[in-house]
């Protein structure tokens, strides 16, 4: 019997504990496949759907089983258990790093280790936002508070923060940034901020505005205030590029003369309004006091009234040669320069009647604005 015995339990031992172990691999191996695997319903189908990105959020301090779940919950993984595997795993094998939190863009098709690598390794979705050349402060608060990443007034409420102890090259007693947040595309991740706008701006100032400034300031009348504020108006002015030198030596020979600059933006800023061709500045408003109407105050306003780019920069920098004192816009963005008071009136009747003959007879003709 002992015999028998011996034989029985080495025949299981060879035989049938092997069967065994490799039916249990295999079933362990099968469950993990479906649980690693993506979502039945996101699998790659005629439907167009299939491959669309879902963007999740990791906020910070979140622990591995939150994010398992927030994973589950947006169909992007099928089972919280094999996800709660394959953490435990990254520990006993001692990797190193962990989760980072942040924003990511995640594929419904991708298998559950690939998502885990991706936000292990703090692959976070990059975006993006775009300031055009020529928008105030204003203007950028509104289009913030569309896009929902913050309001208006949280916005302009930073932008009379004044970081002058990281950005000394601030002119002193500014009251806000207006004209030093520089126009252009940036990057982000994660959670975007006014302090994170209002920082990265000012550091692409100082990066390409500034060195041109620093290359003429020898040579130019003014301090970097007040060319960062002429430039904001020429801005403004300038819809054609090509004009931007030509605008920028009229301001400046009427500067040099302690001539109004006569500039209608200046008066929209003043005023929070922006003029179009069918409703034009009035005289009432052109005639409302404010230290931003360069039609009744000589000299340049208190501070920019825009976001000038580098080519606006420039121009106010290095004006063209002309002996032009007058300019007036016509009806597609290019302008009339005149050197005399007699060849500017002339400029505007000429505008204005060839855009009062357009209108319909009922349509009353808009008066001109005082000579500029």
């Amino acid at each position: 019997m002992k015999t028998v015995s011996r034989i029985s339990r080495w025949f299981f031992y060879l035989l049938v504990l092997p069967a065994v172990l490799a039916v249990c691999g295999w079933q362990g191996w099968a469950w993990w496949s479906w649980a690693s695997a993506p979502p039945a319903e996101a699998s790659p189908a005629p439907n167009p759907d299939a491959n669309q990105k879902i963007q999740i959020e990791i906020p910070e301090g979140s622990t591995a089983q939150q994010i398992g779940q927030d994973l589950q919950a947006a169909g992007l993984i099928r089972s919280r258990t094999a996800w709660d595997v394959w953490t435990r795993l990254q520990t006993l094998q001692n990797r190193e790093g962990s989760f980072q939190a942040g924003v990511y863009e995640l594929s419904p098709t991708e298998p559950m280790t690939v998502i885990a690598d991706r936000i292990w390794q703090g692959e976070v979705m990059q975006r993006s936002f775009t300031i055009p050349e020529g928008w105030s402060m204003q203007q950028m608060a509104e289009y913030f508070a569309s896009q929902g990443y913050f309001s208006q007034e949280a916005f302009l409420a930073a932008t009379r923060q004044v970081p002058r102890d990281r950005f000394p090259w601030l002119p002193v007693g500014i009251p806000h940034l207006e004209g030093f947040l520089y126009p252009d595309t940036y990057q982000f991740t994660g959670e975007l901020t006014p302090e994170l706008v209002i920082d990265q701006m000012l550091r692409q100032f100082e990066a390409t505005a500034l060195p041109v400034y620093e290359q003429a300031k020898a040579t130019s009348p003014y301090n970097l205030l007040e060319w960062t504020t002429l430039a904001s108006i020429v801005e403004k002015e300038a819809v054609i590029g090509s004009e931007r030198a030509q605008i920028a030596s009229v301001f400046a020979r009427r500067l040099r003369e302690g001539m109004p600059l006569g500039a209608d933006p200046t008066v929209e800023y003043a005023l929070g309004i922006r003029q179009t061709p069918d409703q034009p500045l009035t005289w009432a408003q052109v005639e409302t006091p404010s230290p931003y109407n360069t039609y009744q105050n000589s000299g340049l306003p208190p501070t920019p009234i825009s976001s000038p780019g580098v080519a606006s920069l420039e121009a106010s920098l290095n004006p063209a040669n002309t002996e032009y004192l007058y300019f007036v816009a016509r009806y597609d963005g290019t302008h009339v320069f005149s050197k005399t008071l007699a060849e500017h009136e002339a400029a505007q009747t000429a505008i204005h009647d060839g855009r009062d003959a357009q209108k319909p007879p009922e349509s009353p003709a808009n008066p001109a604005l005082p000579a500029r």
